[in-house]
């Protein structure tokens, strides 16, 4: 029997340094004192986007002019089963200001400051940390030396999450890449995690693993990593990641690319469909580049993965 959900449309207001706004829950409310992501329900017949808009007119006095879908999280309290709908608010007119007298504070992840956090933001803080583009290597069809060299290029203008990805290469070639790609990202303060190979991945003490689809089909059980991606192509895969603790998903393709110029992509309506309740944040990819992050963002995306456009010059 399924639950009835409250459906709940929460806002993740973020400044351009990256901050993001947390509220303090007023005397009288349930959770009392508890810090959340501001928001509210939704009522019959409203869109979860007019919600938002409503509900931080409401609560903050901003008028939101620019959010992107986000992820979805459901989360059983003892007072109610609700449906978190996240939104990222990046552009609103006003200044917040508490209408009910409540308290608010900017914080960063994972480094929050204030406590305690309602329940159901634990997950949410570990999605906001990661960020919006997460190259995969292409050592295979660059060479190893310049595919480095375009590795440093991209870690020095800001690229902090890569995988290591090259189902070609001989195991002693791919250690000697990892190797290299995991000081590097050391040095930089990225993150790296390996494709497929869990033990490459505890040797080199890499921040974490992607799980193939076919992996993804036969595990059960997260991975003993700090970070865990997981491959997927449709809603079947994504389930899947979601109940293994996968910490983000990579859909695609969503476009066609240069190795498969005339193979369909999903296209970003069925992304957008797809990636509609999903709980992880999600990453497009296939064809991506970074003009695409906008259209991306909107299609409820948390950003966008690229094997060739991350190291292009």
């Amino acid at each position: 029997m399924s639950v009835r959900r409250l459906e709940v449309a929460a806002a993740v207001v973020l400044r351009d340094d990256g901050r993001f706004l947390l509220a303090q829950r007023p005397p009288g409310k349930v959770y009392a004192g508890y810090w959340e992501f501001p928001g509210g329900k939704i009522e019959d017949g409203e869109s979860a986007e007019h919600a938002l808009r409503r509900e931080l007119h409401e609560e903050l006095g901003i008028d939101v002019e620019r959010a992107y879908p986000w992820i979805t999280r459901d989360y059983d309290y003892a007072h109610a089963a609700v449906r978190l709908r996240f939104f990222r608010v990046v552009a609103w007119r006003g200044e917040p200001h508490g209408k009910e007298d409540q308290r608010f504070s900017w914080e960063s992840a994972p480094a929050v400051t204030v406590s305690p956090l309602l329940p159901a933001n634990g997950s949410v803080l570990r999605a906001l940390a990661l960020p919006p583009v997460y190259g995969i290597s292409n050592a295979a069809a660059l060479g190893m030396d310049p595919f480095l060299h375009r590795l440093e290029r991209a870690l020095k203008e800001g690229l902090r999450l890569f995988q290591i990805r090259e189902k070609t290469l001989a195991d002693e070639a791919l250690l000697a890449l990892a190797t290299r790609s995991v000081a590097l990202a050391r040095r930089y303060g990225a993150r790296v995690l390996i494709n497929g190979d869990f033990m490459l991945a505890e040797r080199l003490g890499a921040d974490g693993v992607h799980v193939t689809a076919t992996q993804l089909s036969q595990i059960a059980t997260r991975p003993d990593f700090d970070i865990v991606g997981a491959s997927c192509h449709d809603a079947a895969e994504l389930g899947r990641a979601a109940e293994m603790g996968a910490d983000l998903a990579v859909l695609g393709p969503v476009l066609a690319t240069p190795t498969h110029p005339r193979t369909a992509g999903l296209g970003w309506d069925k992304f957008r469909v797809l990636v509609r309740n999903c709980p992880l944040p999600v990453y497009a990819l296939g064809g991506m580049r970074l003009q695409d992050l906008d259209v991306a963002w909107r299609s409820g995306a948390h950003g966008v993965s690229m094997m060739r456009g991350a190291w292009d010059a």
